[in-house]
């Protein structure tokens, strides 16, 4: 799908954000470093005014995303993906209520506990695969976050349904869009409200850089956003962002790339003795295919969660015998990460103990695949 200037996001990944085209100009976008700019006098809308305002080098990553994502207004950069879900909770009003989803990125849901905890607002939690619950929990909330696929667990929301119902009664609405990245799923397309994105993870790409961003194509609600980014100094680094931009260059080979590894390994593992379930949207077998089909547009994404035939230590064991795949947090980068997900103590007890969430990278889909097969032997199957 092009954007508003007819051009498709492969191309746009690599021709946004540029330099304008005259003689003698640089081809890639400089880095601007500097905490103020030159000014006198009454300061207006349209000044740039000091660093913690606005930035050249923001502007160009900015603009680039807000075309990915159809956005009528450029993308808001943060300081990190958490900090792009603080921002946007900051929207809630004291004593109003959240719908989230029951398994989400852990960092969203601590915040929100912390929150709840606070007496900023309360938190109620929902399956997201249920649309009906959705839509019942979500009368009279004040914010309705989605994700989807989910983390870690990939359940599938139906965001078409959930997102004109949301609209229709008036209710904000919120998607974390890190796992689909906007080459997959569009949220503000389907009726979204805002897009955020842990720009840490498939957009800057090389798990180099800690960054996120927010996205909305309400101009009140753009204001809003940016206001609070402003005062509560939740800025990105020009450094940071520079690095993000020049990763999502290559965003659409490395997407490409990642999804089609991660559905092939998603079907070995599906037949693997050692594996107990697979969930991985592209698998015909998936219960949230169809509804990925649907509103993904070109690919399922390169996460792959799997639930072992075996405790916690032995997921622990397959963990420590890999050697191509990284033991790591995070995801999205060129690397493959492996992790035991449950390690983490505010994990949801709802995610298996031997739940193993991989994000498959582009290495050789073979040297993968041999790395976890010799790893999956050392299950002990029906001990």
């Amino acid at each position: 799908m092009s954007d508003s200037t007819g051009l498709r996001p492969d191309t746009v990944v690599v021709t946004g954000g540029r330099p304008e085209p005259v003689h003698d100009a640089p081809v890639s976008p400089a880095v601007v470093l500097t905490s103020t700019y030159r000014g006198a006098g009454e300061m207006t809308d349209t000044d740039r005014g000091y660093g913690r305002m606005s930035n050249p080098t923001w502007e160009d990553f900015e603009g680039v995303l807000g075309r990915l994502e159809h956005a009528d207004l450029p993308a808001l950069a943060v300081a990190s993906g958490l900090a792009a879900v603080g921002t946007v909770m900051s929207l809630v009003p004291v004593g109003g209520r959240v719908v989230m989803p029951t398994h989400a990125y852990q960092g969203s849901q601590v915040l929100v506990d912390d929150a709840q905890r606070a007496g900023h607002f309360t938190v109620t939690r929902v399956d997201v695969t249920d649309t009906q619950a959705v839509l019942e929990a979500a009368d009279g909330a004040d914010l309705v976050w989605l994700e989807s696929p989910t983390n870690p667990m990939l359940e599938v929301a139906d965001l078409p349904e959930i997102l004109a119902a949301t609209r229709a009664s008036g209710v904000l609405t919120a998607v974390d869009n890190t796992f689909a990245t906007p080459l997959l799923q569009r949220p503000l397309t389907l009726g979204a409200d805002i897009v955020v994105h842990s720009v840490t993870k498939y957009l800057a790409g090389h798990s180099d850089v800690v960054l996120g961003a927010v996205l909305t194509t309400d101009p009140d609600l753009w204001a809003r956003l940016k206001h609070h980014r402003t005062i509560n100094g939740a800025i990105p680094g020009t450094f940071e962002t520079w690095l993000a931009l020049r990763g999502m260059r290559t965003l659409s080979l490395r997407v490409e790339r990642s999804g089609r590894s991660a559905l092939d390994l998603a079907a070995r593992l599906a037949a693997h003795p050692a594996v107990t379930r697979v969930r991985y949207p592209g698998l015909t077998s998936d219960p949230g295919h169809f509804r990925a089909a649907a509103q993904m547009d070109g690919g399922y994404g390169a996460i792959i969660s799997v639930e072992l035939a075996t405790d916690a230590d032995g997921a622990q064991r397959v963990v420590e015998a890999l050697e191509v795949w990284t033991p790591a947090t995070s995801l999205g980068g060129v690397e493959s990460l492996v992790e035991r997900r449950r390690r983490h103590h505010d994990e949801p007890a709802t995610v298996p103990e031997s739940l193993l969430r991989l994000s498959v990278g582009i290495e050789n889909v073979e040297d993968l695949w041999a790395d976890l097969d010799r790893a999956l032997a050392t299950v002990r199957l029906g001990s």
